[in-house]
């Protein structure tokens, strides 16, 4: 799991190793819970933020089927399954709706990563995370989203702000493309499992960042301990 070639899904996993996908998946989850927080530490130096939005997966619900099967008991869900809308010929929802769960990324040029979902779009959230990660003698590079400003004013905290429109490098120094390639290689760390559901997608961050700092020998040593324990 904290190998650099691609990850696997619970089934090509089951395939390989010959045993039942169900059994790869309970110990995936075991040691997920255990990688979760390893290599946490303070980002600070010129720090970079920004939010990647993953679709929000409800994979192993039976809400859908409850409610076909017994209506008066079980409440319709307030969205179709999104295999559904193709089938249905239906519309889906546009934009950054409140099916498109957030993750902050945080990175510095020391080489420390954080990834954290955050339970709403609000700033207050965004905030406390912020806080609960960055220096206070930091300096912070966004996209412009005016959710990070009440957070550097309160601190007096410089903020170079770099939105799409806007140059996309400050003083040769300051720019957001090393989080933009950190959201590419999430993404990408993310395809093979086909949308996990929301619920775990905590502990596939978790997992990501992982794997990124899996080559510093303190953070080895504390993975092994830990799935060990798992």
């Amino acid at each position: 799991m904290l190998s650099r070639g691609a990850p696997s899904s619970c089934r090509a996993l089951a395939r390989r190793l010959g045993v039942n996908r169900m059994t790869i998946w309970r110990w995936r989850m075991r040691i997920l819970a255990a990688l979760t927080g390893i290599g946490a530490t303070a980002l600070g130096g010129i720090v970079e933020a920004d939010e990647k939005f993953f679709r929000e997966s409800r994979k192993g619900s039976r809400e859908w089927v409850n409610h076909a099967r017994d209506p008066a008991r079980f409440p319709k869900p307030d969205r179709p399954r999104w295999r559904d809308y193709r089938r249905l010929g239906l519309l889906r929802p546009a934009g950054t709706s409140k099916y498109q769960i957030p993750v902050l990324t945080v990175t510095d040029r020391a080489g420390a990563r954080r990834a954290d979902v955050l339970p709403d779009r609000r700033a207050e959230s965004l905030v406390a995370r912020l806080e609960a990660h960055i220096r206070q003698d930091a300096v912070l590079c966004s996209d412009g989203d005016g959710a990070y400003d009440p957070f550097t004013r309160a601190r007096a905290m410089p903020h170079y702000r770099l939105p799409k429109d806007g140059p996309r490098v400050i003083d040769t120094a300051f720019h957001i493309q090393t989080v933009n390639n950190l959201h590419s290689r999430f993404e990408s760390f993310m395809k093979p499992f086909c949308g996990p559901a929301t619920k775990s997608l905590p502990r596939y961050a978790a997992w990501f960042v992982a794997r990124l700092i899996a080559d510093t020998p303190a953070a080895q040593d504390t993975a092994w301990q830990r799935l060990l324990a798992a």
